[in-house]
């Protein structure tokens, strides 16, 4: 269930706040609030409280210089969420090239390195050690660390975004890069996780300990979803068709009656929902059953299948050779239920729904998905709640 809250739009891209980013905007109001109690009790807090919204003003901005960025590229954006951990840019797709790559991952540091100039350049403009000198100096120095700590190599982060990029550029295997950086980032947040304890344990700081550690727990979650993606995308890639097709299909009479076909198939408690009709030898197309309501009862007797058969070649339908990307892709697309899968000699070689990609996704992978949850998933034509398995497909293309 969706639970962040929108605020509002940015360039075309919707703004998110989750509901924990108000426990750092107040850990952040109380830092900064006692820092600057020597201006007095309402000075003091409403600089605290000033400061700590520009503080994720600047993170917009840095996630926004990776937005615009990616557009420019011709890429969806689909949000901007601020978090706990700062923010982060929903991309849908991965840029076509290793160069394109790494401009999106370093416009956002390169963002905060050029408000970190700015704010800079505007505190020798104002009185030195007033209040707001001191406020523009602490805000430089945030934005400078933000560039900086992103600049760590390992996924998450901007680094590990860069560090994909350049190994991308060296192996040519994308996946292959996004593993390793995935790697490096789980090795980092493994780090993070140590210290965070050696910290708490050698210096008492626990809450500063804490706060390293949970760094750590969330580079390493992100990291394992890197991989865990990029392992469901190379899969999608190797799979065709053919793999995941069943013949959960009849093949019918092309020459019977409306009336027959209704008598021997329809009638039947649990009828096929694909049939074919075929005559002499050939596949004349696909039946649909919902064309018999068009037809008037009375002409049943009279007409048959070839009134209604929609010729295959009309029908949405694939080769036994295309890949499951590519045929999860157009069911997304399409607003498919269910696709046909073509032999070379354009005969019916099977077909194919949502179930049984998830199915056959399932058996290569060993994912623990029961039986139930796959007749759930063929009769609603969803995958399973969490699994954007649509935008994962299309964000192999290149």
């Amino acid at each position: 269930m969706e639970t962040n809250w929108k605020i509002g739009s940015l360039f075309g891209i919707p703004l998110f706040l989750d509901p924990l980013w108000f426990v750092i905007l107040g850990l952040a109001t109380l830092n900064f609030g006692v820092a600057y109690q020597e201006w007095g009790t309402a000075i003091g807090w409403s600089a605290g409280i000033v400061m700590a919204l520009l503080l994720f003003a600047s993170v917009l901005l840095h996630e926004l210089g990776h937005s615009l960025v990616a557009q420019s590229q011709g890429i969806k954006v689909n949000s901007i969420t601020l978090f706990l951990f700062g923010g982060i840019a929903a991309i849908e797709e991965e840029s076509k090239t290793p160069g394109k790559a790494f401009q999106v991952a370093i416009a956002g540091p390169i963002v905060s390195v050029i408000l970190f100039l700015v704010l800079r350049l505007a505190s020798n403009v104002v009185p030195e050690a007033s209040p707001l000198d001191v406020m523009l100096g602490d805000l430089a120095r945030i934005n400078l660390v933000v560039a900086l700590f992103n600049l760590i190599p390992g996924l998450p982060l901007d680094g590990g975004q860069v560090l994909k990029a350049a190994l991308w550029k060296i192996t040519g295997d994308r996946f292959q890069a996004v593993h390793w950086a995935a790697r490096a980032g789980q090795i980092l947040g493994y780090s993070a996780i140590a210290l965070g304890f050696a910290v708490d344990f050698l210096t008492k700081e626990l809450v500063f300990g804490l706060w390293i550690v949970m760094l750590g727990w969330f580079a390493v979650r992100n990291a394992n979803s890197y991989d865990r993606v990029t392992t469901l995308q190379e899969t999608l890639l190797k799979l065709t068709a053919t793999d995941a097709m069943t013949r959960d299909f009849r093949v019918v009479d092309a020459d019977q009656t409306l009336r027959e076909f209704a008598d021997l198939y329809l009638l039947e408690t649990a009828f096929l929902q694909a049939y074919f009709a075929a005559s002499d030898g050939r596949y004349r197309g696909m039946v649909f059953v919902d064309d018999l309501r068009t037809i008037e009862r009375s002409q049943w007797e009279t007409q048959t299948l070839h009134s209604i058969v929609h010729p295959l070649t009309t029908i949405p339908s694939v080769a036994e050779s295309t890949t499951l990307a590519e045929v999860i892709n157009k069911l997304e697309n399409e607003h498919l239920r269910q696709i046909t899968v073509l032999s070379p000699a354009g005969a019916v070689a099977g077909v194919i729904d949502r179930g049984d990609i998830m199915q056959c996704l399932a058996h290569k992978l060993d994912l623990q998905i029961t039986e139930a949850e796959i007749k759930r998933i063929k009769d609603e034509g969803s995958y399973p709640p969490g699994l954007q398995l649509g935008v994962i497909a299309k964000s192999t293309r290149s």
